[in-house]
């Protein structure tokens, strides 16, 4: 079983190989023609195809490129009106004799909707009808009767996330940008939460220059963030870490020689509310902290732990 796997995948990669072979200017033709565009982008496919045209319209509308998937079984009842004069259709047909997606080219050659095409044969009556064609041909499928699609679904497939990266690169299309499109996932959520969301700001724990060893340790264990800040709110002197408390007592063991001037450090990361978690998680991961305070200046309303990530 573990041969079978491998010479699947073998097969695979000789014929993706082989169709990165095949690409020439006309990608860039149709990457040019897409970005000149004002309408969406229509994905057009039966089958096994019909399956790769709609994760290929998902991959487009996700990175920058408004796409949606039609079937032309049910675009012949009543969901031609889907198509837009300014939309650029593209088809899929590995033969480029697929009936179903046949029927369509009339009726988008009356509405002069641009039309691309992925099939495994330019001399077809698909390519032969598109304005623009992309050559998919394999070497091989890797089903053993050469009936099931396989390695040429994977070649359309690979073919659409070419189109989709290439238009994304070309829009400048940034992670900001793909967060807007996916805000209930975690990328969503870590690029557009701002501090300010995240951050603690009740029961935050101060203590005076002149605490002893026992009220720092009292006042990071009441205040459950593994740190205290030295000051108030409206100023802060520094930070002490249970780090910090750690080394103090590595270094003197009696607590009564051991001050808080001598544990604190002076110079805490603080950052702005309303800076992204994406932007503040980077500076604290650098700098090996679980913790950042949150305020300007010296001036403290809040503390951020990575733990809430």
């Amino acid at each position: 079983m573990k041969d079978i796997a491998k010479k699947v995948f073998a097969v695979e990669i000789e014929s993706l190989q082989h169709v990165a072979g095949l690409i020439d200017d006309t990608f860039t033709g149709v990457v040019d023609a897409i970005l000149s565009s004002t309408g969406k982008v229509i994905v057009i496919g039966v089958g096994k195809s019909g399956l790769i045209g709609k994760k290929i319209a998902a991959t487009l509308s996700s990175t920058g490129t408004p796409s949606l998937f039609l079937h032309p079984g049910d675009a012949f009842h009543g969901d031609l009106g889907i198509i837009g004069n300014d939309d650029t259709i593209i088809l899929i047909s590995y033969s480029g004799e697929t009936d179903e997606v046949l029927k369509i080219i009339p009726f988008l050659k009356h509405h002069k909707n641009l039309i691309i095409s992925f099939t495994g044969n330019p001399g077809s009556t698909v390519a032969l009808n598109s304005d623009h064609h992309l050559n998919i041909n394999i070497t091989r499928e890797a089903c053993p009767l050469a009936l099931a699609p396989t390695s040429s679904t994977t070649a359309a497939l690979v073919m659409g996330d070419a189109l989709a990266i290439a238009l994304m690169e070309s829009r400048n299309f940034q992670e900001e940008d793909f967060a807007r499109f996916h805000p209930g996932g975690s990328l969503g959520r870590k690029l557009l939460t701002r501090v300010k969301d995240l951050m603690r700001t009740d029961n935050l724990p101060f203590i005076r220059k002149d605490a002893s060893f026992t009220d720092v340790l009292l006042s990071m264990s009441e205040g459950k963030l593994g740190m205290v800040m030295v000051g108030d709110q409206n100023y802060i002197d520094g930070i002490i870490t249970d780090g910090d408390l750690r080394r103090a007592l590595l270094k003197n063991q009696d607590l009564s020689k051991v001050s808080v001037a001598d544990m604190m450090t002076t110079t805490p990361v603080i950052v702005n509310a309303e800076e992204f978690i994406s932007q503040v998680e980077p500076l604290m991961m650098e700098k090996k902290i679980t913790n950042v305070l949150v305020g300007e200046g010296r001036k403290v309303t809040g503390v951020y732990q990575i733990y809430n990530l």
